[in-house]
């Protein structure tokens, strides 16, 4: 229920769910996209995912959800995420070329 309250978060504060994820990707992960760009040479005012560090990007959604980190909407969607859920995430992001 969190991963799809955060996904219909990430859908109605960053415009849609964005360019199309593979098939395998884990589910919440296309919640992502409609701020974070899926594709290289898409601008977007927030960092494209694809091959970034996959633990550096589950300390950061800790820090978001703690409060450590100061956000304007990430605080809120990481809250929504289970700590496997955001692992699994991080790590197919962490997998894309």
């Amino acid at each position: 229920m969190k991963a799809r309250l955060a996904f219909v978060a990430g859908m109605v504060l960053c415009g849609g769910a964005g360019p199309a994820l593979a098939a395998e990707a884990p589910p919440g992960a296309a919640s992502c996209s409609g701020c974070h760009a899926a594709k290289a040479g898409v601008a977007t005012p927030v960092p494209r995912l694809a091959g970034q560090d996959a633990a550096a990007m589950v300390a950061a959604m800790q820090a978001y959800r703690s409060g450590q980190r100061p956000a304007t909407v990430m605080d809120r969607i990481a809250k929504g995420f289970s700590d496997d859920e955001v692992k699994a995430i991080a790590a197919w992001f962490g997998a894309q070329p």
